[in-house]
This record gives C-alpha cells, sequence and structure tokens, in this order.
C-alpha cells in the first residue's frame, strides 16, 4: 500500500505536470498570425518583391499578416474554396485597400493560381482537407516557380476532432501524420528541405522546395 501523504504528493506531482503541459499546449496554440508568419517569411527568405500564396486562406489573418513582409513590390494571393469566405475576403481587402493582394477560387483539384507565379506557396491547417492530393500537389507544383519553395504547416491526426469527409482514409481523423505528406509531396516532385518542429503552435511545419 502507498502511504497517503506519499500518494498525495504523487498525485499533486501528476496535476501539476499535466496542468503545465495543457498551459503549454494552450499558449502555443494561442500563437498570433503576426508570430507565425513572421517565423515562416525567414524560414522561407520572404522580402519585398516576393510573390507568395497562402492557399485555403480562410478570413485571410496569415494572408494579411504575409502581405506585410512583401512589401507594396511584392504580391499575395489567397485562394479560398468556399464562396461565403471568398466574399469575405474581398470585401476586407477592398476595406484595407490592398493593391498587391488577388483573391482567387480555388478548385478540389486544382489551385487555379497561374503557372509559374509564386516564389513561395503555404498552407496553414489546410492540406489534410484536400481530397484529391495527387492532382492538388501537382497544381501547387506547377504554381511555383523553379526553385520555388513550399510549406505545409498541419497537426498530427486528432480523432476526437471529428472526422473530415471526402478524404483519403489516412486523413480521416482530423490531421495528418507527417510521413505520409512527406511521402505524397515527394512524390508528386517536390524536395524535401526541412522539418521545422519548434512551431509558434502546437503543429508542426514542413518545408519543400520545387526541384
Amino acid at each position: 500500500m502507498i502511504p497517503k501523504l506519499r500518494c498525495k504528493n504523487w498525485f499533486l506531482w501528476l496535476f501539476s505536470g499535466v496542468a503545465a503541459a495543457m498551459l503549454l499546449i494552450a499558449l502555443r496554440a494561442n500563437a498570433s498570425p503576426e508570430e507565425e508568419i513572421a517565423k515562416l517569411a525567414a524560414l522561407m527568405d520572404w522580402k519585398p518583391g516576393t510573390v507568395v500564396a497562402d492557399i485555403g486562406a480562410g478570413d485571410g489573418k496569415y494572408s494579411f499578416a504575409a502581405v506585410e513582409h512583401v512589401g507594396s513590390s511584392g504580391k499575395l494571393f489567397a485562394t479560398e474554396i468556399d464562396r461565403e469566405k471568398l466574399a469575405k475576403l474581398r470585401e476586407e481587402i477592398k476595406k484595407r485597400n490592398l493593391q498587391n493582394v488577388t483573391v482567387i477560387e480555388s478548385a478540389e483539384a486544382e489551385t487555379n493560381l497561374p503557372a509559374s507565379c509564386c516564389d513561395a506557396i503555404f498552407l496553414r491547417r489546410v492540406y489534410h482537407h484536400i481530397t484529391k492530393p495527387p492532382e492538388f500537389d501537382a497544381s501547387i507544383l506547377r504554381s511555383l516557380k523553379p526553385a520555388g519553395r513550399l510549406a505545409i504547416i498541419d497537426f498530427p491526426p486528432h480523432p476526437e476532432y471529428g472526422k473530415v469527409v471526402g478524404v483519403p482514409k489516412d486523413r480521416e481523423d482530423h490531421g495528418i501524420q507527417q510521413k505520409i505528406l512527406i511521402d505524397e509531396l515527394t512524390g508528386a516532385g517536390f524536395q524535401l528541405e526541412k522539418i521545422v518542429r519548434d512551431w509558434p503552435t502546437s503543429d508542426y511545419c514542413v518545408l519543400f522546395v520545387k526541384k
């Protein structure tokens, strides 16, 4: 039998450890778009004049943070498949009077970006939602300039988040394993450049370059 005092101390130690871990996860999960994009811009070597695409831009928070790093001489494409989000993105861009941001309606298997238009492309928590990875990956590759770079920010599968409908079986549990992601993109013609494990959130970031 474990003495009561020892048992109590063990419980407090365990609880404090769990609480600390949960606090760390919460803090990392709440990293600002500006914080994440600043790290991404440094990793991908964005500078004034760089052309970047945010695929699956959503409400545009990360696109608007990104455009600050490319300057007025650069350009940003914000793609989205949802019609309502597209309308809100265009409205916000008009409100901010951003002349160097272009919104593009993407499709299930196609970015709809111009060929060889981008120096850099990033997808944040989007890749695991793609229903046709081979076709979409090929489209991303076409959209990049020679030696262009791709960043995928995502997270391991989390069954508790619910199922994702219409995607391959290996990512139905909301998220994607790094190995699957890397195998798919290297198979599409990308070269793995770096795995970033100290991302400001609880996600991971994988960098690729167009061969």
